[in-house]
């Protein structure tokens, strides 16, 4: 059974900094893998990707320049860096999965399995 368990949110002030983990109960290298947000009253939405190798990322345009993904794949693990926090930067925030997927289905939302998600809260 494939599970995904984040970690690492908290309260963190304006300008400060986060990682999230994400332990993965799968065979993680055969797994595209990225992270989504949902803030209140907002649909979740994509934050960044990585491929299965973790050569290659790509980012929302709101978080490019602050948030970094990287995985270690003997670990089943992955990360979010996140720098320069906003208070527009709350929200849970969620692991996801795509077997043998591409980037590109993370950040449509072409998802096989989800975390149960970690909140991040950014105050002013």
């Amino acid at each position: 059974q494939v599970r995904l368990v984040e970690s690492g949110g908290g309260l963190v002030q304006t300008g400060g900094s986060l990682r999230l983990s994400c332990d993965a109960s799968l065979d993680s290298y055969y797994y595209a893998m990225g992270w989504f947000r949902q803030a209140p009253g907002r649909e979740r939405a994509p934050v960044a990707a990585i491929s299965w190798s973790g050569a290659s990322q790509t980012y929302a345009d709101s978080v490019k320049g602050r948030f970094t993904i990287s995985r270690d794949n003997a670990n089943d693990t992955i990360y979010l860096q996140m720098n320069d926090l906003k208070p527009d930067d709350t929200a849970v925030y969620y692991c996801a999965a795509k077997h043998r997927g591409a980037m590109s289905e993370i950040m449509t939302g072409s998802i096989d399995y989800w975390g149960q998600g970690t909140q991040v809260t950014v105050s002013s």
